[in-house]
């Protein structure tokens, strides 16, 4: 006859007093976790809701100083006159040409770097690719000194005007978005396995087709995340449109709602609220559709194999 092994009492209990501990410790980390998220959700999304609320409120309504987080009486009109407005559709038409402009030269630029960069060894590679990642970390706020000092130099001398042309945006721009882009497409160009590079070398390919029929298809993620990284920056950037562009054709999106909807010390709430809302559509709409793709990319190469 078998032996049969019978569990202590006390074991057993030894055994459920353990995974009753873990198991309330795991409901009460769930609890905390949840309150912290809720807690975030409700600070991150007051302003939103706050910009909304304001942006259905008449001027009369905002300046009676009612309660701010209701509407009276909700109305259409901020959005009916942003929208019939030139300047708005203006502001808008410069802030997508430039942002889109942006992405593809900061992608033609960045994807090559970053390939360059992690696959193509050569002396001094890892300095350069920490260098390109240190030059993204200088401040706008100190960057753009100097930017418009060569500007303002190359028209004295050169007698090309760059100040005060939407165009000009496209190039300042790039210095902003390919240190990081091509930051994000190093790290991701490292994970994917060296025997695809070295097979495709192998079998006659040269690195140009390497890049084109393999790395940029695997590394899509990738290269859609420093996408969307590159065209929120084209899209929201401020201190730069306002530094070299003046004239109100000129004007990009996120300058022109505060220098025109702002006249002395009289502010068109209404209005400012909705362009400002209107404005962040776009990349809420690449967000919304690409976050799984963002994610991954960004979180490439945190995993070795």
């Amino acid at each position: 006859m078998a032996n049969a092994t019978v569990a202590s009492p006390t074991a057993t209990t030894i055994a459920g007093q353990k995974y009753g501990s873990m198991s309330r410790d795991r409901r009460w980390a769930l609890r905390w976790s949840y309150f912290f998220l809720v807690l975030f959700a409700i600070f991150f999304l007051m302003p939103p809701v706050y910009m909304l609320i304001t942006s259905l409120k008449s001027s009369q309504e905002i300046s009676a100083a009612t309660n701010p987080w209701w509407v009276n009486s909700p109305t259409l009109s901020n959005y009916i006159e942003l929208l019939t407005q030139n300047q708005y559709l203006i502001f808008f038409r410069n802030s997508a040409i430039v942002a889109v402009l942006t992405v593809i030269i900061t992608m033609a630029i960045s994807v090559i770097a970053a390939f360059a960069l992690a696959r193509m060894k050569f002396w001094g590679s890892a300095t350069l690719a920490t260098g390109v990642f240190l030059t993204y970390l200088i401040p706008e706020t100190l960057l753009f000194i100097p930017l418009f000092k060569m500007f303002a130099w190359v028209n004295e001398t050169m007698g090309i005007q760059l100040m005060n042309h939407w165009w000009t945006l496209i190039i300042l721009y790039p210095t902003l978005t390919v240190p990081f882009c091509t930051w994000i497409m190093i790290g991701y160009f490292a994970s994917i396995p060296k025997e695809l590079d070295e097979a495709a070398l192998i079998d006659g390919a040269t690195w140009t087709q390497t890049l084109t029929k393999i790395f940029i298809p695997v590394a899509l993620p990738g290269i859609i995340a420093a996408t969307i990284f590159c065209f929120t920056v084209a899209w929201a950037q401020f201190l730069y449109p306002l530094a070299f562009t003046t004239s109100t054709t000129e004007l990009v999106l996120p300058v022109g709602i505060v220098t025109t909807l702002i006249k002395g010390d009289v502010f068109n709430w209404g209005q400012i609220m909705t362009g400002a809302l209107l404005g962040a559509a776009p990349p809420l709409i690449i967000y919304a559709f690409l976050m799984d793709y963002y994610i991954a990319g960004l979180t490439a190469g945190a995993t070795k194999g």
